[in-house]
């Protein structure tokens, strides 16, 4: 599976401690504990390769670096995120805009190559990235033949920023046509639509699911009720959109902090009723709840969309958050709120109207009609020549390549399944930019 020729003998892993017994094979997935999302859908994706009798390895990318710079890196982007946004704007745009990762960037990533080959047990068939520097890393190693099986990138982000896109990478699999879209312009192999990898639980509410979630969340039984998430850490004006909604007069903030207690305690203090900390039973509190109102187009949204809940993007943070919104908005599955005078409208609308209804429609679909990573990680597991290594300016003019037939494929399934939205307004999406494009082989 990888050349071990360069590793010294006492640094060998251990033997597998339960190796496939008839099995489909064994899976490593790579995550980083950054925020939630990334090991959200690496649980997602671990859930359903079990299922399908894979044992699975996981890895925290931030453990792979040098030691402490993981961490180090962590708590240097929550930092950003918390005191500078306007500087993880910045460096967002400015990464996302290089042909390739610069210097700083190619030398943490070559001193996690080592300890990556080192946490793969030898009977690995296959690797899944949920991270884009882990993506990174194992695309530099297939593509000079140190990994030997096929590696997955599992983007999970509706955006696709640059570092997602690693040359060397075997497939890059995508929740929806809009990514799968953005990737392939940007030169990503293989970039396939496989649809959510969220948690069973999040399904659409009954009626008595819904009082009794309601009660045990101690919240007001007869109002409409909007669930405002920011994250793990609860970062971005929080205390602003809470206070905002409730202005509204439209629906009651209910908002979820993560682990953000100090937050917790000045929402209180602004009058916020229902503020909580970190919660468990997730699928429990949206089942209480009637739209969500979001601010990083993470994980939550893609959970949302399965429990048959309406999804508002307002007060974005920096970067990702943005970027998220407007994929999320191309693809009618969430309204993008830009200006707060049009916040009580957009959430009544999405409450009580027929876009509300169509955005339901659009979100369920999303989970049943994609075929799941599952296929097309099976569909390519085991022993494949390393890919070869693709220039840089090959990558920029795949930018103006004509799609791909499996991409276009799915780029015309979303048309399809973003149609009730449309009709639900008479009137022709003015937001498919990316599918577009990508279907006319225009790389704008």
């Amino acid at each position: 599976m990888v050349h071990r020729d360069d590793l010294a003998p006492e640094s060998a892993p251990p033997p597998s401690a339960a190796p496939p017994q008839g099995g489909a094979g064994r899976i490593a997935i790579i995550s980083a504990g950054v925020g939630a999302g990334h090991d959200g859908a690496a649980a997602g994706l671990a859930q359903r390769l079990t299922e399908h009798g894979y044992l699975v390895d996981r890895h925290d990318f931030l453990d792979l670096l040098p030691t402490g710079t993981g961490r180090l890196l962590c708590g240097t982007y929550h930092r950003m995120l918390t005191w500078m946004p306007d500087g993880y704007q910045r460096l967002y745009a400015a990464t996302d805009q290089a042909a390739r990762p610069g210097a700083l960037w190619r030398a943490l990533f070559r001193a996690a190559e080592q300890r990556t080959l080192r946490a793969l047990a030898p009977d690995t068939r296959a690797v899944v990235s949920t991270y884009p520097g882990a993506s990174q890393v194992l695309g530099a190693l297939r593509r000079r033949g140190k990994l030997t099986v096929p590696a997955f990138t599992y983007l999970t982000d509706f955006s696709v920023h640059a570092l997602w896109v690693a040359p060397g990478i075997d497939a890059h699999l995508a929740v929806h046509a809009v990514p799968a879209a953005q990737a392939h312009v940007q030169g990503a192999a293989a970039a396939t639509v496989v649809g959510p990898v969220t948690d069973a639980r999040f399904t659409p509410a009954t009626a008595g699911q819904r009082n009794a979630a309601r009660e045990r969340f101690a919240l007001p039984a007869d109002v409409p009720l909007a669930l405002l998430v920011a994250g793990s850490w609860g970062v971005g004006p929080v205390r602003r959109a809470a206070a905002e909604i409730r202005e509204t007069g439209v629906a009651v903030p209910v908002v979820v902090c993560g682990r953000n207690e100090s937050l917790v305690a000045q929402l209180r203090a602004d009058g916020i009723a229902h503020a909580f900390g970190w919660v468990d039973d997730m699928p429990g509190l949206m089942h209480a709840c009637d739209v969500l109102v979001q601010n990083a187009g993470g994980l939550t949204s893609l959970e949302a969309f399965a429990a048959g809940l309406p999804v508002a993007s307002y007060r974005c943070i920096p970067g990702h958050g943005q970027t998220n919104a407007d994929a999320l908005d191309e693809a009618g599955l969430a309204a993008w709120v830009r200006d707060p005078a049009d916040l009580g409208r957009v959430l009544a609308e999405l409450l009580h109207g027929p876009r509300g209804r169509a955005q339901r429609a659009v979100g369920l679909d999303l989970h049943r009609l994609a075929p799941g990573p599952v296929t097309a990680i099976a569909a390519r597991t085991g022993p494949h020549p390393a890919p070869q290594a693709q220039p840089v300016a090959r990558r920029l003019a795949g930018r103006r390549r004509v799609a791909l037939t499996a991409v276009t494929v799915a780029a015309t399934a979303c048309l399809g399944v973003a149609a009730p939205l449309a009709y639900a307004y008479n009137e022709t999406p003015a937001r498919f930019t990316a599918v577009a494009h990508y279907l006319d082989g225009d790389g704008r």
